[in-house]
């Protein structure tokens, strides 16, 4: 398949806004320089012309912008294909909750807010519409529960747990 190296540039940058979108949308690959977009429209375009599901699969370090990219790509598809029913669907799927980033992220040398889950979306279209998605998480690295390296802290819940250990709601969690 196809690879497109990505590198985190760690500071904002006008190559995601929606004009770009509209550049690449409906381009062959290689038409334009190598972008998440040109990834995403060839994925969309297999699947309306051959009706084929897609995968597209982001992997990478700590740090790297792995979730930056996959929102990307969702923002991609829910601009060029449009939403049925919600236009927030992509602020509805990508969302992460507080609760589940306080159990699920930790801090690590690289990142402050370093996700410990790994992320299945699986995006439903109707015809050339997104039409819903789902997301499913499961947790990694479940050592860091009892070890940290130097200079990393555990899941930030165990850290918001010991500095609300003396509000009246947790005094009798024995912390």
């Amino acid at each position: 398949g196809i690879i497109l190296v990505a590198i985190n540039p760690y500071k904002p940058l006008p190559i995601y806004e929606e004009e770009v979108i509209y550049a690449y949308s409906g381009r062959e690959m290689g038409d334009m320089d190598p972008h998440i977009f040109a990834l995403a429209e060839e994925a969309y375009r297999q699947m309306v012309r051959f009706g084929r599901n897609q995968s597209l699969i982001i992997s990478g370090e700590s740090g790297a912008g792995k979730t930056a990219s996959a929102k990307y790509a969702m923002r991609y598809f829910t601009t060029v294909g449009g939403c049925l029913g919600d236009p927030s669907m992509e602020e509805k799927v990508l969302a992460s909750s507080p609760v589940m980033e306080a159990f699920g992220n930790a801090k690590t040398t690289r990142n402050d807010n370093s996700s410990r889950f790994g992320k299945y979306i699986e995006i439903g279209f109707s015809q050339t519409h997104v039409a819903g998605a789902t997301i499913k998480t499961y947790l990694l690295e479940k050592s860091r529960v009892t070890f940290q390296a130097k200079a990393e802290r555990n899941y930030h819940i165990f850290y918001q747990l010991c500095a609300s250990a003396t509000l009246p709601e947790l005094q009798g969690l024995g912390l």
